[in-house]
């Protein structure tokens, strides 16, 4: 059975390796749906821009839900992605002036023979499975280099 604990870093066993693609969840301290002002969604999503402008990371989808994130990426040379994660929550954290996050984050390494333009569209499906929306489209805060 997986290993499903969230932790402050990588779980137990696992490392680090440099152009993984890794599919990230984390989660806004007691879940409160801070993400559902927009203006705070944005920064989130600049906070993730920020890091692939500083190749820690290439975006590959990601939602921002009211609570939490998920974000398919492509773990850049320069940086860990616990350090790279630790990076985006900081970051955001500081511009909105608050502390927003739990500790840790669930990671999930991808393996080569996943389609990943069907979890890109799992990722940025989330706000439909979650009732916040009827289609896609309506939600404004995703992306997917494929969609």
């Amino acid at each position: 059975m997986a290993d499903t604990t969230h932790s402050h870093s990588l779980r137990v066993g696992r490392h680090t390796q440099a152009g993984q693609i890794y599919l990230l969840t984390t989660v806004i301290l007691d879940r409160q749906p801070f993400f559902a002002d927009f203006q705070a969604a944005r920064c989130l999503i600049r906070c993730l821009q920020q890091a692939q402008q500083l190749q820690h990371a290439d975006t590959l989808a990601f939602v921002v839900m009211p609570d939490h994130l998920h974000w398919l990426m492509q773990l850049g040379p320069s940086t860990d992605l616990s350090r790279c994660m630790a990076g985006v929550k900081s970051v955001c954290a500081r511009q909105l002036g608050m502390a927003l996050w739990q500790k840790g984050f669930h990671d999930h390494a991808v393996r080569k023979e996943e389609d990943m333009p069907a979890l890109a569209r799992y990722v940025v499906a989330n706000p439909v499975r979650a009732g916040l929306v009827e289609r896609v489209g309506q939600y404004p805060h995703w992306d997917a280099i494929w969609l």
